[in-house]
């Protein structure tokens, strides 16, 4: 028990033990110092050591986060980020896999490979770095832009619906699926803590700013003046209540969610809906992600679902296992001579 103990204390971290020797190169006010500051200061807290961390990415300002931690890395294609992680994590599977990707990285080009590794349940941590516009190629509108979205592709406004990053998540199958805001560093330390405990494929959607071509985006959840009547707080087994005064919450009607005010007399406290993050009847997860939907509904920020399911990696390697014990161990010389084969003259 006493070297159990030591072995733990060896293995504490400090935050800037995660911080890489590179100079940062985002632009200054990104939202990204946040979120690259909440991993850091979260992984000094979580049990692995540091070498068996990795980073995956794609292509985007997001991307560049391999560079800027200290730990293995690989900053690959454009929207081939989960599907490099995926082969690492079954071929490595007590890794800890990360991936960081972007909403026109994951969601347009990569989209194929996120909602299969949803769907498999792989044990990656996905963080969607969503700010709704093209950052690194200066401008573009993204799969999440919202319609009518004036940008350097969509001078006139654009005509397509964006993109509900939570929805395609919960609706490809992952088993943990949250929402955090770049500014808001406390939560999102607690979701990366749950997104690390979770066995099974983690998504994280990040609203981030981007101040250069998408400023204010998420400005009505972030400003102090707006952003207790504009977000609700997924706490589980807590009532969904929000606003400056804690007077307000969130009642289902008919399968509709509908923002009510406690001071009126006709709710209550009682009345107003309870969030179970363990539900796994998808229906009330996918209410919570279409809130965003309603101008005059909050934006829930927290875990949306968290079930447990066997993940890809372990019921492969379970399988690897069962079929080596029925036939023994396999060669190169069996796997090319057994089956059909051919002789080409």
């Amino acid at each position: 028990m006493e070297q159990n103990n030591l072995e733990k204390q060896a293995n504490k971290y400090k935050p800037k033990d995660f911080a890489s020797d590179q100079d940062v190169r985002w632009c200054p006010g990104c939202g990204d110092y946040s979120i690259l500051a909440q991993v850091q200061r979260t992984f000094a807290q979580l049990d692995h050591k540091k070498e068996d961390y990795v980073w995956i990415s794609g292509i985007g300002c997001s991307s560049r986060f391999p560079y800027y931690m200290s730990t293995y890395g690989f900053h690959t294609i454009h929207g081939r980020a989960i599907a490099i992680a995926t082969g690492l994590k079954i071929v490595n599977p007590k890794l800890s896999v990360w991936v960081a990707t972007g909403d026109g990285d994951c969601l347009s080009i990569g989209g194929n490979h996120f909602i299969h590794a949803a769907r498999k349940n792989i044990d990656l941590n996905v963080l969607l770095f969503n700010n709704k516009i093209y950052g690194l190629t200066k401008g573009q509108y993204s799969p999440t832009s919202e319609k009518g979205k004036i940008s350097k592709s969509s001078p006139y406004g654009t005509v397509d619906n964006p993109f509900n990053a939570t929805s395609v998540a919960l609706g490809a199958g992952a088993t943990f699926v949250a929402r955090g805001i770049d500014r808001d560093a406390k939560r999102l330390q607690e979701i990366f803590k749950k997104a690390d405990a979770h066995k099974g494929f983690s998504f994280i959607e990040i609203d981030q700013n981007c101040v250069i071509f998408n400023d204010g985006a998420f400005k009505l959840l972030t400003d102090k003046e707006t952003k207790e009547d504009h977000v609700v707080y997924l706490e589980h087994g807590q009532p969904l209540i929000f606003g400056k005064n804690q007077d307000k919450g969130i009642v289902i009607e008919n399968y509709e969610p509908k923002a009510v005010n406690l001071n009126e007399g006709k709710y209550t406290i009682d009345d107003l809906w309870v969030h179970d993050e363990h539900d796994s009847n998808p229906i009330r997860a996918f209410i919570l992600a279409h809130m965003t939907d309603h101008p005059d509904l909050p934006t829930p920020v927290g875990v949306f679902k968290n079930i447990e399911e066997p993940s890809l990696d372990y019921l492969i390697h379970e399988q690897i296992d069962k079929v080596t014990k029925m036939k023994g161990e396999g060669t190169w010389e069996k796997l090319l001579y057994t089956g059909n084969t051919w002789k080409v003259k």
